[in-house]
């Protein structure tokens, strides 16, 4: 059963926001925390660990890690491109079929979002920006309890459009076959069968096995988020991605067969997950709630529904849809679905979400495997200041400053002026140069 809230109830339980840094651990992930590392090691100390070590020694502490963390004991890290193949080709026609056209949709998506290299002559001389693609950008897929090849997709493709030519793909052993296919479609030459912050470690520093990269995308378990957390400036970061979330707003017109099937497919991905329902209408509440009980018991991850939607899921109970919409941007969800019958005028008010699924036919589902949007979001309310995956993740831009003589002249005393106020001498003497020779 789905729980129903009052507000109050809400912001003191499941939309209240807890920072990464001061998220109580299990008693669970302490202990064995402890037991692989040492009396008193907590996860981000566990971590640091995981990166020196990594740091120093390379693949031996790849292949020590694996086999301590994820019980794989092979030589080989690296899975080639023939294997891929063999994959691609084992797959039913039906699924290689799903494959290409979630693809091409990703694809075409951010084909359409403008980057664009600019320069003006309107302020003397020549300003600009140059848009330059990363040249190597490593991908983490999570393994886990399931197989995401869709995030190596929403991951690679959008990449590939900015320009990227080289990726490095870690993701933890046995690597399943449709991962294998998806880096198949996406033209890789290789994946690398390492998981956890050792993989991340790994893309960072480099290793003879694992080149450098320049910046590391990709959702993963907290290990993963602290390894990136740590590793930050020295690799780029997309950002941490906490557990993932859904928010929905809905009124009397919704469907409360979909909404509960929208609620148990966010549950669905792990105990952490959160799916909460905010709406004014008790009776849509009830209904959603009879239909979340029915509909579970036929899913094959039930028991990790049942969890989440104890520990993290709910029904929110508001006095208004202006209620809701307040609410919902205050949380600022990874994913916000608008089931009402006016959904534009909803969507007006509201500017804090990673995405809006705007109706019930744009359902969040979609999203995470063909609509076009990269499905990786930002999370943990961090949609306040965050965007999704796209285009701009992946090149870096680079200011141009052509001024002309005439220009430079007018600009020096500013220059200068300001200078002297900072007390940086040498700063006014370069200015100044230009200036006497000006004269």
């Amino acid at each position: 059963m789905i729980a129903l809230y009052s507000v109050e109830e809400a912001k003191k339980s499941i939309l209240r926001r807890i920072p990464l840094q001061q998220e109580a651990y299990s008693p669970i992930l302490l202990s064995r925390t402890e037991t692989l590392f040492g009396a008193g090691v907590t996860p981000p100390e566990a971590v640091q660990i995981i990166l020196r070590t990594v740091a120093e020694e390379g693949d031996l502490a790849l292949r020590r890690w694996s086999s301590l963390l994820d019980n794989f004991n092979e030589d080989k890290l690296i899975i080639t491109a023939g294997e891929m193949d063999a994959a691609w080709n084992s797959l039913p026609w039906e699924v290689q079929e799903a494959m290409r056209n979630s693809s091409q949709r990703i694809r075409t998506f951010h084909q359409n979002q403008p980057v664009t290299n600019w320069l003006t002559n309107s302020m003397g001389g020549e300003l600009g920006q140059r848009f330059t693609p990363l040249a190597r950008v490593g991908v983490y897929v999570p393994g886990g309890t399931a197989p995401l090849p869709s995030s190596l997709l929403m991951s690679v493709v959008p990449a590939q459009v900015a320009g990227t030519k080289n990726f490095v793909v870690c993701t933890p052993p046995p690597v399943h076959p449709t991962i294998l296919a998806a880096a198949h479609i996406c033209g890789l030459n290789s994946i690398i069968q390492i998981g956890g912050a050792q993989a991340i470690a790994a893309m960072a520093f480099g290793t003879k096995s694992v080149p450098r990269v320049d910046k590391i995308v990709g959702a993963g378990n907290l290990f993963v988020t602290l390894a990136k957390q740590q590793l930050y400036g020295i690799v780029g970061i997309d950002g941490l991605a906490g557990p993932t979330e859904t928010m929905v707003i809905a009124d009397g017109s919704a469907n409360p067969v979909w909404l509960a099937a929208d609620l148990l497919a966010q549950a669905e991905h792990d105990v952490q997950a959160s799916a909460i329902l905010l709406t004014p209408d008790r009776i849509l509440a009830q209904e959603v709630q009879i239909q979340v009980q029915k509909q579970l018991s036929n899913l094959s991850r039930k028991e990790i529904i049942a969890s989440s939607l104890h520990n993290r899921g709910g029904i929110v109970l508001t006095e208004s849809i202006e209620e809701a919409a307040a609410l919902a941007n205050e949380y600022a969800a990874e994913h916000l679905c608008l089931s009402v019958q006016d959904p534009y005028s909803l969507l007006d008010r509201i500017n804090n979400a990673g995405g809006f699924f705007v109706g019930e036919h744009s359902f969040e589902v979609l999203g995470d495997y063909a609509a076009g949007p990269s499905h990786i979001m930002p999370t943990s309310g961090t949609a306040r200041f965050a965007s999704p995956l796209n285009v701009l993740d992946f090149v870096k831009i680079s200011s141009i400053i052509a001024l002309d003589p005439e220009t430079a002249r007018q600009l020096s005393p500013i220059a200068a002026c300001l200078a002297e106020r900072e007390q940086l001498t040498a700063h006014a003497a370069a200015a100044q140069a230009r200036m006497e020779e000006s004269k």
